[in-house]
C-alpha cells in the first residue's frame, strides 16, 4: 500500500466513528446541542494534548495562523450552522443538504493542483448523494418558510467541504495539531451555549455516550480526517463520506431507534455501488 492509499484509508476511519454520531447522541440523553458540542471537543482537545504530552510531542505547537483560523472555523463553524439548520429547518432536509458537503470535496478537489477529476469520481459521488438522500431523505419537501435553516444547512456543507479542501495547504502541519482546535472549539461552543441555551447534565450512563462521543466521532474522528484529507485522495474520501449517514441509519435501525425498510436497504446498495465506482481508479496519480 502506498503513502496515499494509506492516508486514504487512515482518513476513511472518520466515516466510519461519524456513522456513530447519531446513536451516541441519542443515548447521551437530552443533553442541549452546543453544550455537548463543547462537552465533547473539550474531551477530545483533551485526550490529544494529553497524548502529546505522554509523547513528549512538541512538534505541533508552531501552528500557523492560517491553519489555526482554518482549523477552528472549520470545526466551530461547521456545527454551529449544523445545528442552527436543525433548529430552523426539518431534520431531513437539514440533513439532506448539510450532506452535500462530500459532493462539493469532490468537486472542490478537481481544482488543486495535480488532482483532475474523473468521470468515476463524479459517477461515485452521485450514486453516494442518490443513496443517501434515498436511505434518510423519505417524505422531504422543502418548504420555503424554512429558508434560513437550508441556508445554515448549505452554509455548513460548505464550511465543512472548504476546511476539508483547504486543508491541503497545510500538509506541514502535523495532525496533532487537531487538540488545540477541539479545544479552541470547546471554548466558543461553551460561550455560545451559555449565551443561549439552558445548561442540562447527562444523567447515569448517558456519561458513557458523551465520552464515547468525545473519544470517537467528535474526537479521533477528526484527528484522522486531518490526516487522509492532507496526505490521502480527496475525491475517493468525499465519495467514501457518504457511508457516514446511511451507516448512521443502519446504526439507530439496529438499536430499535429508527425503522427499517427498502429505502434503507436501496440507499445503502447506491452508496456501495458508488464506492466501487469511485474506486476504480482510486489513487492513481494523474
Amino acid at each position: 500500500m502506498d503513502a496515499v492509499a494509506r492516508a486514504t484509508a487512515i482518513g476513511a476511519l472518520a466515516v466510519a466513528l461519524w456513522s456513530t454520531l447519531a446513536i451516541l447522541t441519542v443515548l447521551a440523553g437530552g443533553v442541549p446541542p452546543l453544550q455537548l458540542v463543547a462537552m465533547t471537543f473539550a474531551i477530545a482537545g483533551s485526550a490529544g494534548m494529553a497524548v502529546r504530552a505522554l509523547r513528549r510531542d512538541r512538534a505541533a505547537a508552531a501552528v500557523p495562523r492560517g491553519a489555526w483560523a482554518l482549523g477552528v472555523a472549520g470545526l466551530f463553524g461547521y456545527h454551529a450552522l449544523y445545528f442552527a439548520a436543525l433548529a430552523l429547518a426539518p431534520a431531513v432536509e437539514a440533513n439532506l443538504i448539510n450532506y452535500l458537503w462530500p459532493l462539493l470535496i469532490v468537486l472542490f478537489a478537481g481544482l488543486l493542483p495535480g488532482q483532475r477529476l474523473g468521470p468515476r469520481h463524479l459517477l461515485g459521488a452521485a450514486f453516494g448523494l442518490g443513496g443517501c438522500a434515498l436511505a434518510i431523505g423519505g417524505g422531504a419537501g422543502f418548504d420555503p418558510a424554512h429558508l434560513a435553516g437550508y441556508a445554515c444547512a448549505l452554509g455548513a456543507a460548505l464550511t465543512w467541504a472548504g476546511y476539508s479542501v483547504l486543508n491541503r495547504r497545510f500538509g506541514e502541519v502535523r495532525s496533532e495539531a487537531v487538540a488545540e482546535f477541539c479545544l479552541a472549539t470547546a471554548v466558543l461552543a461553551s460561550l455560545v451555549h451559555l449565551a443561549f441555551e439552558t445548561t442540562r447534565w447527562p444523567e447515569g450512563t448517558a456519561w458513557f455516550a458523551v465520552l464515547g462521543l468525545g473519544l470517537g466521532p467528535v474526537g479521533l474522528a477528526f484527528f484522522v480526517w486531518d490526516h487522509g484529507v492532507k496526505h490521502g485522495d480527496l475525491r475517493l474520501l468525499g465519495v467514501l463520506a457518504y457511508f457516514a449517514p446511511v451507516l448512521s441509519t443502519l446504526w439507530l435501525v439496529l438499536a430499535g431507534h429508527a425503522g427499517g425498510g427498502l429505502a434503507l436497504w436501496g440507499g445503502c446498495g447506491l452508496v456501495a455501488a458508488g464506492a466501487l465506482v469511485a474506486t476504480g481508479r482510486a489513487g492513481k496519480r494523474r
